[in-house]
């Protein structure tokens, strides 16, 4: 019962200075905007403590936050093997093939309408397929290692990142394509000046829709085969003997890692795209 009461306690005061912070003068400092999700975070983990440790929930079905601290902290060298394995291997290197794929298939059906009738339908079908009917084609195509997961990550990032780069070259207005060709601007003067300046906005929602796709598409795969290592495979082999402070482990190492590749990804749109109204304070 105390550790319910406690977590009370704990709840209110975090919300009250979250409240407090949000309506002081320091709002809109970058201290007070990093301190208030922190705030939040610790406050879930807090409850989520208090809450099983309170009602005396089995680890089996839940395991607290500090029991899977000490797990991340004793399991260190595993944790990054699979990390290596899964997100550098299998998911980074599909996504930077995907993702260049996409961005040059786009640029040429930008040149042929008959390309993007044709193909855009066609990759709408092939997205729209589940990857537990995909993964294990692949995983017989190119192997048991990282190379088919990389395959998978391919399919996944590849026509959402097709669709939004399609998308972004048609957001510049006659007008605009016109003065390009007053000038005597050629069609790769006018793509490379104009017409991709204007799409890196729907280009870097397709990137960052993809970074989220690539590391499931990657896990995932991982279940239909893999080598003594790799998120995936670990999830799978503790989930079948219980251990689960070690599938929660690789949970919070894949969350993690997703979270820092969706920043970067974020860091590097504002980088690029700091003239666009949605970067502008």
């Amino acid at each position: 019962m105390k550790w319910i009461v406690g977590v009370l306690i704990f709840w209110v005061a975090a919300y009250a200075l979250n409240v407090w912070l949000a309506n002081s003068k320091w709002r809109d400092t970058r201290a007070v905007k990093i301190a208030v999700p922190a705030i939040f975070g610790i406050t879930i983990l807090v409850i989520w403590e208090g809450l099983v440790k309170g009602l005396q929930v089995p680890s089996v079905i839940l395991p607290p936050p500090s029991m899977i601290a000490a797990k991340v902290a004793d399991s260190i060298p595993i944790l990054w093997g699979d990390l290596v394995q899964t997100f550098v291997k299998g998911a980074l290197t599909g996504y930077i093939i995907g993702c260049g794929a996409a961005v040059i298939t786009a640029i040429l059906i930008d040149r042929s309408p008959f390309l993007q009738r044709g193909l855009l339908p066609v990759g709408n079908f092939i997205a729209a397929l589940p990857i537990i009917g995909t993964a294990p084609i692949l995983v017989m195509w190119f192997g048991f290692d990282w190379q088919s997961k990389a395959a998978v990550v391919v399919v996944m990032v590849f026509f959402p990142m097709l669709v939004n780069t399609v998308q972004g070259l048609k957001a510049t207005d006659q007008m605009q394509r016109d003065l390009m060709h007053t000038y005597a601007g050629s069609y790769w003067q006018t793509l490379f000046k104009l017409r991709l300046p204007a799409a890196m906005p729907a280009i870097f929602n397709g990137l960052k829709i993809a970074t989220t796709l690539a590391l499931i598409g990657a896990i995932v795969a991982e279940f239909f085969g893999s080598p003594t290592r790799g998120m995936g495979f670990r999830i799978s082999v503790e989930v079948g003997r219980l251990g689960l402070d070690m599938v929660w482990a690789e949970i919070f190492v894949a969350a993690l890692a997703g979270s820092a590749f969706y920043g970067a990804v974020a860091m590097l749109e504002k980088g690029i795209t700091f003239w666009h109204p949605s970067q502008r304070r």
